[in-house]
């Protein structure tokens, strides 16, 4: 299949101005046009009507390419996603990545199969090897969710991950621990690097040496998190309080504690990034990171659509704050 980078590079412009001629999104001068209408005949492009179906209101349709698991983060974002989508009258077909980027560029060449006019994409780690080349091929309008990627300028919204993971380590240094072990998350992952970095820069802040030994990869499981809390237990100096960087990492968390007789918060404190529904109904109740999923996914819809209707608009990164709920697995009162 030609695509649009091959058509412009034929005719010497940008993809955009392609897919203006293609599209009747924007007036094109005549030369230019006839330039790229002469590449189109001569590499035999097929015209695949997509952007066109938006003023029609026809087969609106967009993709969803994520890690379809059951951590509740994650169904809360799709369903901000679905949300939002109906509003705006799309339809959504959702793919799962399974966070790896071979699957990930296979799910979206599905995506496109189905002409989809935009796509939201939680990416894998790699995706910029494989999907990436191929987004821009298609001229496809795109926006990255949750996994922000700072060095590239693209329309992407995400959590403030830095500056809560700081905050919540803020706390636990307050209520006297200095060894704080870490569980952190797929390496790789914008998320699990800026959470990381959050670790480290509340340590700066308190004079407090980072130790090495105190941070382990958990790969954003419950298995990761259950053999990565077991590591840190064995340490000969193990940590009075642990962070676990997701929510499924908190689960494994706590059944290495429970299996070593471990009490939280009397023997060990315990905090987490992504609050859950039952974190409260926990005994005790979880301190957290909550992360306003759902406005996530809302806010990622409307992107796509501003990039839908205005392929060259500039591009755009938010950042949504997150709020920490204090409960008592900490050791402190909630509040």
């Amino acid at each position: 299949m030609v695509t649009m980078t091959e058509v412009a590079r034929a005719a010497g412009v940008s993809v955009s101005t392609v897919s203006h001629v293609v599209n009747g999104t924007r007036l094109v001068a005549p030369a230019t046009r006839e330039r790229v209408q002469h590449a189109m005949d001569l590499l035999g492009y097929k015209h695949q009507p997509t952007a066109r179906s938006l003023s029609a209101g026809t087969n609106r349709t967009i993709g969803l390419a994520i890690t379809v698991a059951t951590n509740p983060y994650w169904v809360e974002l799709i369903q901000g996603i679905d949300r939002e989508a109906t509003r705006a009258g799309l339809n959504v077909i959702i793919v799962d990545t399974r966070d790896d980027a071979r699957h990930e560029s296979v799910a979206v060449a599905n995506l496109l199969a189905h002409r989809i006019e935009g796509l939201i994409i939680a990416p894998a780690d790699g995706w910029r090897d494989l999907t990436l080349p191929m987004l821009r091929d298609h001229a496809l309008p795109y926006v990255l969710v949750d996994r922000i990627t700072p060095e590239l300028r693209v329309d992407q919204v995400g959590v403030e991950n830095e500056a809560a993971t700081t905050a919540i380590i803020d706390h636990l240094i307050s209520l006297g621990h200095t060894r704080i072990g870490m569980l952190s998350g797929i390496p790789g992952l914008s998320t699990s690097a800026e959470r990381l970095r959050g670790y480290q820069l509340a340590h700066q802040r308190a004079d407090l040496p980072t130790d090495p030994a105190l941070i382990r990869v958990g790969s954003s499981s419950s298995d990761g998190g259950r053999k990565a809390t077991w590591e840190l237990l064995q340490l000969d100096d193990p940590p009075t309080a642990l962070f676990a960087a997701n929510n499924s990492m908190t689960i494994g968390a706590l059944a290495a504690l429970n299996a070593a007789k471990i009490a939280v918060p009397k023997d060990m404190a315990l905090t987490a990034f992504d609050d859950f529904a039952w974190a409260d109904l926990f005994s005790p109740g979880l301190t957290t990171v909550a992360q306003p999923s759902a406005a996530i996914g809302a806010r990622a819809v409307q992107l796509l659509l501003r990039r839908m209707n205005d392929p060259d608009a500039p591009p755009q990164t938010i950042r949504l704050p997150a709020e920490i709920m204090h409960r008592q697995s900490c050791g402190c009162v909630s509040r």
